[in-house]
């Protein structure tokens, strides 16, 4: 058993952004300001966008886009039972209704088939969700909203080096969305961006960000002359610190390095696991680059004597730090006590709720650590194997 607890989710800082941090401090300027400005920049170059706004939270990236495109109460927006409590609540805190569709099992993405089913004269949006960093099937997504009218708000908070057929997470529909929290592939501690190429949407993330001011009377300390703000919409405080910025700008450009070595690991566990009762990921399908965000691990309950809950204590009592991604949305109570959701609704996410596993993925991970989990994982199956 490993001596030291292994963080699930432990993010590799560098000197670079610790020296940047620094100097953020030592300069003052610790709100918003240049730094977040270069970091957006950045972001969309990296995205090939024209606008890209930094924010505190994807979840806050995520509620904004619904205001941007419109969402008020009694319209519908679909999205995946199988993810965080942050998308539906994106689409509840700005007035609509959030409809939740079944997963695919083997990918664990909405199914697309599901969607066409739930769509009714209230539907406005569907947020697709890069499971895990998995794209979805965004041809037949792209498909259905055209035919139906709808907008595209992508929560690729999984996902940010992941591309569809040579085309980039976050440039399929309306606003893409993505994270930037601890456990994420690059990290600012917390923060978000939301990207888009409709300049509508993009003045108006910036301004609900920032108290509903108008951008071009919004004062800056760089401003020779003062200017008074005007509030022309009810905004909400949203901006990204410089300070989370400067840990941004030097972890952006290590994005590729950082994945070759999720990789690496992601592939190292699908051979140490082939043989046992499990699932692994599925298959990776040409023309798709997964972001190599999580990996779960699908225990096949039938063949052991031990539940998924059973499994995770076994794994932290051995030093090695577990998640679930994730109990579905509709087996939690808020949902189903004010949507009606109940078990048996979306049986491939009822079954991957039961069964899920996600074990440490990060670039920090030395060889040592990888082999610790791995070890660990083949330790607990076979004590328990039937």
């Amino acid at each position: 058993m490993r001596e030291t607890f292994l963080p699930f989710g432990a993010p590799l800082i560098e000197q670079a952004e610790i020296d940047e941090v620094v100097t953020s401090l030592k300069s003052g300027w610790l709100g918003t300001g240049p730094k977040v400005h270069k970091f957006e920049e950045m972001f969309k170059e990296y995205k090939g966008v024209k606008y890209a706004m930094a924010l505190n939270s994807c979840t806050a990236a995520l509620h904004l886009s619904m205001l941007a495109i419109g969402i008020k109460p009694g319209n519908e927006v679909i999205l995946p039972s199988m993810t965080f409590a942050s998308t539906a609540n994106a689409v509840i805190h700005a007035g609509g209704k959030p409809i939740l569709v079944d997963c695919e099992k083997d990918t664990m993405n909405m199914d697309p088939e599901d969607i066409e089913r739930q769509i009714t004269p209230k539907t406005k949006a569907i947020i697709p969700v890069y499971f895990a960093g998995r794209p979805c099937n965004m041809d037949r997504i792209v498909d259905i909203a055209n035919k139906h009218n709808l907008k595209i708000v992508e929560d690729a908070a999984h996902a940010i080096e992941a591309e569809y057929n040579g085309k980039k997470t976050g440039t399929f529909g309306d606003i893409g969305c993505f994270s930037f929290y601890v456990t994420k592939n690059i990290i600012t501690g917390e923060g978000g961006m939301a990207i888009t190429n409709v300049e509508e949407y993009a003045n108006k993330i910036k301004r609900l960000s920032f108290h509903g001011i108008r951008k071009d009377k919004l004062h800056s300390s760089f401003d020779k002359k003062y200017k008074h703000y005007q509030v022309i919409d009810r905004g909400f405080k949203l901006t990204m610190m410089d300070i989370q910025a400067a840990i941004g700008i030097h972890q952006l450009p290590r994005v590729e390095k950082y994945w070759e070595r999720r990789k690496e690991i992601w592939e190292r566990y699908n051979e140490a696991f082939k043989d046992l009762p499990v699932f692994i990921p599925a298959p990776i399908p040409n023309g798709v680059k997964h972001s190599y965000h999580l990996y779960t691990l699908l225990l096949d309950i039938d063949k052991l004597n031990i539940t998924r809950d059973e499994f995770l204590y076994e794994m932290a009592k051995r030093n090695i730090g577990v998640g679930v991604h994730y109990i579905a949305l509709h087996l939690q109570p808020y949902y189903q006590q004010k949507y009606g959701y109940k078990q048996g609704d979306f049986p491939n996410a009822d079954w991957i709720s039961d069964r899920t596993v996600s074990i440490p993925l990060s670039a920090k991970l030395t060889d040592n650590d990888v082999q610790d989990v791995i070890n660990t994982v083949r330790e607990i199956i076979a004590l328990y194997r039937r």
